[in-house]
């Protein structure tokens, strides 16, 4: 699998083409915003009817992502369900999925804004998790140092030889890292939003995600 070295906040960190973060020192893989049910959801409130697949899709990535790394520790960075009637509405097979990825490990459901309580599944529902210097959190702190985060679904757009290229994208600076959403019909916002531009310093860069991840400035 194919994934870009890289150091924050004095740790080696990974960055997978998949969107994952894998920290091999903690044998800890961090994935966020999976919001799985995301198509259940929209077609309960009466929205447009997408294929009912992305629930599925985005474990069996995670599992092929677990099973590449390894992983003793997983933690979901929040939004991890699109909502908590999504996680409810959860069928046997993909109950079955997420057990089956929880066994044998530490698994750390972090609280988001789409899924603020806790769900009736396995592992552990936190705030936040500090684990060595990095504080794993949902949504970014305007204070935050050595903190890893996700909430904005980050993506980068740049021109290379006349085209137009767009792909999610992990962000990072001297203080924080905001990681891209890892689940199917997510979506993103652009690094040159201002909310990103507003919080990322003028030294970020960004990892694109892909068959192969590059690391170039961030986009502004």
């Amino acid at each position: 699998m194919n994934e870009l070295s890289f150091s924050f906040a004095g740790h080696d960190l990974r960055a997978l083409g998949t969107g994952a973060l894998w920290w091999p020192e903690e044998s800890l893989l961090c994935v966020s915003d999976l919001h799985l049910g995301k198509a259940e959801r929209i077609a309960r409130r009466g929205g447009a009817s997408l294929p009912p697949y992305d629930t599925l899709d985005t474990l069996v990535r995670l599992a092929n992502d677990v099973e590449y790394t390894k992983a003793t520790t997983v933690i979901c960075l929040g939004d991890s369900f699109d909502d908590l009637d999504a996680a409810s509405a959860l069928g046997n097979r993909e109950k079955l999925q997420i057990a089956a990825l929880q066994a044998g490990r530490t698994w750390i459901w972090i609280e988001g804004n789409h899924d603020p309580g806790p769900v009736e599944l396995g592992g552990t529902h936190l705030a936040e998790r500090k684990l060595r210097s990095l504080v794993f959190r949902h949504i970014a702190l305007p204070d935050g140092q050595a903190e890893v985060s996700g909430h904005y679904h980050p993506k980068a757009r740049f021109r290379l030889r006349g085209r137009t290229i767009t792909r999610a994208a992990f962000l990072f600076d001297e203080t924080r890292l905001v990681l891209p959403a890892y689940g199917t019909y997510t979506g993103g916002l652009y690094s040159s939003d201002e909310a990103l531009k507003g919080l990322m310093s003028d030294r970020a860069m960004a990892i694109l995600t892909g068959q192969s991840p590059q690391m170039i400035p961030m986009p502004r």
